[in-house]
């Protein structure tokens, strides 16, 4: 491995061990009550280490929706290519919020938490908003379409993402004990997800017939 693949990877472990220690720390303490200065510290790294990649404490907290988009566009690309794309990102996306075992109640507790931060919320939406264009990129490419020339694959992103953030704001607020995280998830996502134009739709679309 080359000096500069090693340096790259190491900084994605500081960045990914910055957001971990941003939003541990958020979970616990709550938002409000964690400083930059806090974060640094669990993360093993210095308050300008901390500013190298992260502008504010929120940024650090959201980086996490950033860190999973990129997991799903990658492991999108692997999936079985007779997959509905609809399935194959209502797994993903599932796989990814729903990850380490913790029981939906804790889970939902933990979240509702760190969500009561406004500026945490702002960081958030942001952060799932910027996924939309490469997990586009990712369906164009899995779907034959164009991100740039196409609507389907932006449409499946926008689809997708709006799915989740609707889910999760559902799961939060629902009354009593809601169903589990996965399955809502799931469900919705493989719901939301137009199916894949077909080529001659995608001319079509193009030549504007």
């Amino acid at each position: 491995m080359s000096s500069r693949g090693l340096r790259e990877r190491k900084k994605a472990a500081t960045r990914e061990a910055i957001g971990i220690a941003a939003w541990r720390l958020a979970v616990e303490r709550g938002p409000d009550r964690v400083r930059v200065e806090d974060i640094a510290e669990e993360a093993g790294v210095s308050r300008r280490s901390f500013h190298n990649y992260f502008a504010t404490k929120e940024e650090a907290m959201a980086s996490l929706a950033l860190d999973r988009a990129e997991r799903i566009c990658s492991a999108l690309r692997e999936r079985p290519a007779a997959e509905p794309l609809a399935d194959a990102l209502a797994q993903l996306f599932a796989d990814e919020y729903t990850a380490g075992g913790r029981p939906d109640r804790a889970l939902r507790a933990a979240v509702a938490r760190a969500a009561s931060n406004p500026g945490l919320m702002c960081a958030l939406e942001r952060a799932m908003l910027a996924t939309e264009a490469p997990l586009a990129e990712a369906i164009a490419g899995r779907t034959g379409t164009d991100a740039r020339r196409d609507l389907y694959p932006r449409l499946a992103a926008a689809a997708a993402v709006s799915a989740l953030r609707a889910t999760i704001e559902f799961w939060l607020t629902a009354r009593g004990t809601p169903p589990s995280l996965r399955d809502m998830l799931a469900r919705s996502i493989a719901a939301t997800v137009p199916p894949a134009p077909s080529r001659p739709a995608v001319q079509e679309a193009r030549d504007g017939v």
